[in-house]
């Protein structure tokens, strides 16, 4: 019997966010990735909506890594009638831990706040997304973890390949076989894709023959600096911003940038290329724990960061402090000059980091380092593109610091290691998500059609029935 074989996208369709893939094979349902929508206002309401497909349906979700924006609305799922079972590699097990009940703390905090404001306006009480109960209950739906390479079964004729992405600590590239025979049919989905090249983790592992790809496009447009010119201008900002008396404000993603900035850091003090007395606070509870998480997985580390490991914690440097408790955070505004804080979140829209910018963001002698992807509609974003204020707790705030913007430190492969990654074997078509759809994302497109590539852009919700 033939395997009829549909793929719908239910997420970062056309925008960057929210990755949600669904395969359906037979009487199968198969979800890759359950992430959450982040940016606009407009675009974190999508969370609340349905996804566009019966959650109690799902037989297996498949986890390519663990930022919020690809496992953050498994509690939701679940809650919403899912029952299967969710497989993904042990660090990013670990790490989707840490992500989903810190994202369900801060949904449960800002449904109070809204709850607060609407008694005194007689509105109707808001429901956070999911609570801390909805994202333990989730974690037990994680079965045992899966090994990079290795086939697992995942319903009947179905089998899945865990590739290492090289994006995050456990990222994972997935490919899909189903049926046999004449009648096989492979899909890959990308994830996201590291940038090759950066320390601690491996290379992305290219994408194998098959007939269909998923491919992310968040940097489809362009290429990124060199990763040794962006440490050298992290160096500099460094630098230059302690010399004249000010603060580094630094908006981080907790899982994978923090420890690299941090590591980055601790090779800059070493070998005498920023101040050895500077003190550095990587002020969020998240990125704390995913660097103990770090710790625990050196399987995931390329060779280099495992001789780097002989002579001591690459993630730690002389004067450095790790702040839990919120009371901790706030004794760091006290501090006018010599500070170096990693706070998140990384896009600005929330976390620590609000504070930390309220603080120094109007100082001519403190710097704020992007060292990471801002969204369209974040704070990030604004303050990026060149805003003279930005609304923070309600208050305007004048842009006087020093904005620096590097972008080498990504994650996420450029253009022209997408195109490597993709590789010159024959497909069917590719399928182009998680992008911005007038820029990186159309920009692949054009690639592509250009080399003869059949590619589609598909849309929310949109099925697609895979010949």
């Amino acid at each position: 019997m033939t395997t009829r074989i549909v793929y719908s996208c239910h997420g970062a369709a056309k925008q960057v966010t929210g990755s949600c893939h669904l395969i359906s094979c037979n009487d199968h349902n198969i979800l890759v990735d359950c992430g959450m929508f982040q940016g606009s206002r407009e675009q974190e309401q999508e969370n609340h909506q349905p996804f566009g497909f019966d959650p109690a349906g799902i037989d297996v979700l498949l986890l390519t890594h663990a930022h919020l924006d690809h496992c953050g609305r498994i509690p939701k799922l679940v809650r919403d009638g899912f029952r299967g079972r969710i497989l993904s590699t042990a660090a990013t097990r670990d790490l989707a831990r840490v992500v989903m009940l810190d994202a369900a703390g801060l949904q449960e905090e800002d449904a109070r706040r809204a709850q607060r404001r609407g008694r005194r306006r007689d509105e109707p009480a808001f429901e956070p997304l999911y609570t801390i109960d909805d994202a333990l209950h989730a974690l037990d739906y994680f079965a045992d973890p899966v090994a990079y390479g290795q086939p697992v079964a995942v319903v009947d004729g179905v089998t899945a390949r865990f590739q290492d992405a090289g994006h995050i600590l456990g990222s994972a590239s997935i490919v899909l076989d189903i049926g046999s025979g004449g009648d096989r049919r492979t899909i890959v989905f990308s994830g996201d894709l590291g940038n090759p090249g950066r320390p601690i983790l491996r290379d992305p592992v290219p994408a194998p023959a098959a007939d269909y790809v998923v491919m992310e496009t968040t940097y489809g447009n362009r290429p990124h600096r060199s990763l040794p010119d962006s440490v050298d201008e992290l160096y500099r900002a460094v630098s230059e911003t302690v010399a004249r008396g000010g603060n580094v404000v630094i908006p981080t993603f907790a899982l994978e940038r923090a420890q690299e900035v941090l590591y980055h850091l601790h090779c800059g003090v070493r070998d005498g290329k920023v101040p050895a007395a500077i003190a550095v606070f990587l002020d969020s509870p998240m990125a704390i724990s995913a660097t103990e998480i770090f710790r625990r997985h050196p399987e995931c580390f390329d060779q280099a960061f495992h001789d780097e490991l002989r002579h001591g914690d690459p993630f730690s440097v002389a004067n450095l402090h790790f702040s839990r408790e919120s009371s901790e955070s706030m004794m760091i505004n006290n501090i006018d000059s010599g500070a170096v804080i990693l706070a998140g979140s990384g896009m600005c829209n929330g976390g620590r980091v609000r504070h930390h910018l309220k603080h120094n963001l109007w100082r001519e002698k403190s710097s704020i380092v992007f060292v990471g992807y801002a969204a369209q509609g974040t704070l990030a974003r604004r303050i990026v593109d060149g805003a003279d204020t930005v609304r923070i707790f309600n208050e305007e705030i004048r842009v006087r610091a020093q904005v620096w913007t590097i972008n080498g430190f990504s994650a996420h492969a450029d253009q022209t290691h997408l195109l490597g990654w993709l590789g010159g074997s024959p497909r069917r078509k590719v399928f182009l998500v998680h992008g911005e759809y007038d820029a990186g994302m159309q920009a692949m497109a054009d690639r592509l059609t250009a080399q003869g590539t059949a590619n589609q852009m598909p849309g929310m919700h949109e099925s697609i029935l895979l010949e």
